[in-house]
C-alpha cells in the first residue's frame, strides 16, 4: 500500500511542481482551504499534477479570499499511469458519477465511454467526468488523473483496438463462471488491458460476436448474480487487478 499523509488535504493543480514553486489557486480551491478547512499561513497541503509526483506545499495567504501554495519538498515520485482502459456504456447522472470515481480508485488509466445498442444515456458530460475523477484522485492518494476520452460507438472502439491488447469482456453469458479461472491463463501477458462493461440490458448478440472476434479477448462472468452496471465496474476491475494488474 502507498504511504502518504492521510491528514493533510490534497489538491490537483495544473502547474509545474518543484522546490519553491508558487502555485496560484482558483477561487474554489482558495475558498476550500481558507473557509472550509480554515487553514492558516504555513499549514501543509499535498499537491500533485499527474507529472511531477506529489509535493508538500505550504499555504501563503494573500487576503481573506485568496491564497497561493508554495512547494517545499517532494513526498512521492511520479509512477507510470496504468495501461488499463475501462470501457463502459454510460449511465445516468449519479450512477455515472459513482462509476467514474470507483474506476479511478481501482486504477483505470483511461476512461472510455462506448455507445452500445442498449445504452441508456448517449450524452456524456466529459467535464463532469473529469471533476469526479479529480475528486477521487485527491481523496485516495492517486498521483495521476486518468485520460478521459470522447464517447465512441462500440463497434468502432472494438475494431480500433491493438491486436495484442487483452480485452476482458464482461459477459453474463460467458461459458466459465469463475472469472479468476478465466483470467489466470493470461497472467504472463505484457500488453495493456481493456475491461469492457455493458449497459443494464446487456450486449446484443452482434456486439458480443464482435468483441469475441478480437484476437485477444477473454469473456468473463461476474458470478451467479446479475449486477447493476456500476456494481459490475467495481467487481470487474477488482478481479482484473488481482489477477492481471498491479494487485498481483
Amino acid at each position: 500500500m502507498a504511504a502518504y499523509d492521510f491528514n493533510a488535504p490534497r489538491l490537483f493543480v495544473d502547474a509545474p511542481l518543484r522546490t519553491g514553486a508558487r502555485i496560484s489557486l482558483d477561487r474554489g480551491q482558495a475558498n476550500y482551504l481558507l473557509n472550509v478547512l480554515r487553514l492558516k499561513a504555513g499549514e501543509p497541503v499535498l499537491v500533485f499534477n499527474g507529472r511531477d509526483g506529489e509535493w508538500r506545499a505550504e499555504v501563503s495567504v494573500e487576503g481573506r479570499k485568496s491564497a497561493d501554495l508554495v512547494c517545499v519538498e517532494q513526498t512521492r515520485t511520479q509512477i507510470p499511469q496504468p495501461d488499463l482502459v475501462y470501457a463502459f456504456a454510460p449511465l445516468k447522472h449519479a450512477r455515472l458519477d459513482y462509476m467514474v470515481q470507483k474506476a479511478v480508485e481501482m486504477g483505470a488509466g483511461v476512461l472510455q465511454p462506448v455507445i452500445t445498442r442498449r445504452t441508456q444515456s448517449t450524452r456524456v458530460n466529459l467535464e463532469r467526468m473529469r471533476s469526479n475523477a479529480i475528486e477521487a484522485a485527491e481523496q485516495c492518494g492517486i498521483l495521476s488523473i486518468p485520460e478521459i476520452r470522447d464517447e465512441m460507438n462500440f463497434d468502432k472502439f472494438i475494431n480500433g483496438l491493438e491486436k495484442d491488447r487483452l480485452v476482458v469482456f464482461c459477459d453474463e453469458d460467458a461459458p466459465v463462471s469463475n472469472p479468476v479461472e478465466a483470467l489466470s491463463s493470461f497472467g504472463n501477458k505484457k500488453a495493456g488491458l481493456v475491461v469492457v462493461v455493458g449497459p443494464e440490458g446487456g450486449f446484443t448478440d452482434p456486439e458480443r460476436a464482435l468483441a469475441v472476434a478480437h484476437e485477444s479477448c477473454v469473456r468473463v462472468s461476474l458470478g451467479p448474480r446479475i449486477l447493476r452496471a456500476d456494481t459490475a465496474a467495481v467487481a470487474a476491475l477488482a478481479v482484473v487487478q488481482s489477477v492481471l494488474g498491479d494487485w498481483s
